[in-house]
């Protein structure tokens, strides 16, 4: 029984990764197709302006423009930007380590600020999950017990959906509010970049405070570095929780209980409630 549930599961997460990819491809790869194009149409463009540059020197100038972005330089804009390496964006830096976010945008790209990199992630990534395991703890005791709010219906049904209502509000529904007024995105790219950077999925498509052209308060980036972690911790209690009532809901398809077994863990828990469980996934 345990063996086929656990043939199942693997199998439903082999689907699950094969549909995402279906759907990513059909949705992606024609824009992509299209983008590409574009580029190759404006390069040519720019030879047939600029008669003085062949196509040598156009590509080695993008393969600066190339190493510049991975170095985390922004072309646009002149040397008057702001550093990415002031104490506000070093901060900010510092968190998308320790919560391995890594939107990878930005990284050291001195010998000593990556060797530096590797040992500040080695002992921050386990004390930031002692932390988030530690805010977690706080948040799960005000919600006495989330298994099992669905077989007893009441006020632990209700404190569930305060938790997940309160928590959709301020982490994922105000926030791109924020987000799309100072950055300039639409709501639907700051809710797109909300819930990448909670997740800690971090493509680094979106970053906050990465424009050149616009002005931003000194704490701006640690604020968010800060909203970051309270936000970590409650998607983690929801991702687990979510993936609590999965394991359930697929075991009692998969299996077929007996009801003389049901019925008497059905008394024991009325005697004896089970403690919570619910963690921070590490």
């Amino acid at each position: 029984q345990q063996i086929s549930w656990t043939l199942l599961l693997v199998l439903g997460y082999l689907f699950y990764l094969l549909l995402g990819a279906m759907v990513f491809q059909l949705l992606e790869k024609q824009a992509e197709t299209h983008f590409r194009d574009q580029f190759q149409l404006e390069k040519l463009k720019f030879l047939q302006n600029y008669t003085c540059l062949d196509r040598q020197a156009l590509e080695q100038f993008v393969q600066v423009l190339m190493e510049a972005w991975e170095k985390g330089v922004n072309p646009e804009g002149n040397s008057t930007n702001p550093s990415n390496w002031d104490f506000s964006n070093s901060f900010f830096f510092a968190g998308t380590v320790v919560t391995t976010i890594g939107y990878g945008n930005l990284s050291p790209s001195t010998v000593a600020g990556q060797i530096f990199c590797v040992f500040y992630a080695l002992f921050g990534v386990p004390l930031n999950l002692a932390f988030l395991n530690q805010l977690g703890k706080g948040l799960n005791a005000h919600l006495i017990t989330l298994e099992r709010w669905v077989q007893k219906p009441g006020r632990a049904q209700v404190q569930l959906a305060i938790f997940l209502t309160t928590g959709t509000l301020l982490f994922l529904v105000f926030p791109p509010l924020v987000f799309s007024y100072v950055e300039g995105w639409s709501y639907g790219e700051g809710f797109y970049f909300t819930f990448i950077t909670l997740s800690t999925i971090g493509f680094g498509d979106y970053v906050v405070g990465t424009n050149p052209n616009k002005h931003y308060i000194p704490v701006y980036r640690s604020l968010t570095a800060i909203w970051i972690v309270f936000g970590l911790a409650w998607l983690a209690l929801v991702f687990n929780v979510g993936a609590d009532l999965m394991e359930k809901f697929l075991q009692l398809k998969w299996h077929k209980p007996d009801l003389s077994l049901a019925e008497g863990a059905t008394i024991k828990l009325e005697d004896e409630p089970e403690q919570p469980r619910i963690h921070i996934p590490s």
